[in-house]
């Protein structure tokens, strides 16, 4: 498993297990698969509603807690420095963890901001306590980046953040790296372009059908979800694939014995459309993004 060694020395698996729309009810059995399959990354958020799963499944493996890398993000009802704090606590005890190795902030909120910084002073906090091993944030731009670090004493160490072939969002992961913030990208395999109504999809069809990347696939013996991973790692980003189907889980995990050439990497590149897929980090609101995070 490759790694990625984040701005406070702390080494990270490149390449991650997420829970993100997996039914609570099937997520610790996808979750034990994972861990038998060979992943050591887990990506958990307070917002998916399965940090329980999560956490039964760890509970239930053989693998020692010392060898997971374990992730989740905090909602943005639970953002201001008290709040935050019990946010933190109300998933350590969902995830039968007394650490977190990374945690994030899940969102900025632009028309709360005061509330994001308080937010993540109490991150600061939970690091300068021991409670966590690193901290960051989630779907940042540079500019609410530029409006954290102004007040912020710890550089995040992960912007988590929607990247995949059709939305690369290379400013951001500019931005990122000029601060040494690792770029972690949710939707790796461009599932959020399988959305009905996906704003792209007048232009093009799914990702995984995507020309281009069908026939790097073919050239190398492998899938497109496969070579999307791959270049995601040789790229230098983090990468967080989900899937309850027990062959997926085990195929995305099969990316370490083949290498994209110069070109493929720039082929894949070039197919950025611009286009979103998900929310607008700018139109983010407690009003318009309701919900409440249950207590353990």
């Amino acid at each position: 498993m490759d790694t990625l060694t984040l701005n406070n020395g702390v080494p990270m698996p490149a390449l991650g297990f997420s829970v993100f729309q997996n039914p609570p009810a099937e997520t610790q059995a996808a979750v034990e698969t994972a861990l038998a399959a060979g992943y050591r990354h887990l990506v958990a958020a307070a917002a998916y509603f399965s940090e329980p799963q999560v956490g039964a499944a760890i509970a239930a493996s053989a693998v020692p807690r010392a060898e997971l890398f374990l992730q989740t993000s905090l909602w943005i009802s639970d953002y201001g420095y008290d709040r935050t704090l019990h946010g933190f606590d109300k998933s350590a005890r969902k995830l039968g963890v007394d650490h977190i190795d990374l945690v994030l902030l899940h969102q900025p909120l632009p028309t709360a901001f005061d509330r994001t910084r308080e937010a993540y002073r109490a991150l600061e906090t939970l690091l300068a306590e021991g409670r966590v091993r690193a901290i960051g944030v989630s779907n940042f731009t540079p500019d609410t980046l530029d409006a954290l670090l102004d007040t912020a004493t710890v550089v995040p160490a992960v912007n988590q953040i929607e990247v995949h072939p059709y939305f690369r969002q290379p400013d951001t992961q500019k931005a990122g790296a000029e601060r040494g913030i690792v770029t972690q990208a949710w939707s790796p395999i461009g599932g959020v372009t399988f959305y009905p109504g996906w704003a792209g999809s007048t232009n093009h069809s799914s990702v995984l059908a995507d020309p281009v990347i069908g026939a790097i696939a073919a050239a190398h013996d492998r899938t497109p979800a496969q070579v999307m991973l791959r270049w995601h790692l040789q790229q230098g980003r983090s990468a967080i694939p989900k899937s309850a189907d027990p062959a997926r889980i085990r195929e995305n995990l099969d990316i370490f014995d083949f290498v994209l050439t110069a070109a493929e990497l720039n082929a894949i590149d070039a197919l950025d459309t611009g286009v979103r897929g998900g929310p607008d980090p700018a139109l983010i609101t407690l009003d318009t993004f309701k919900g409440e995070i249950p207590e353990a």
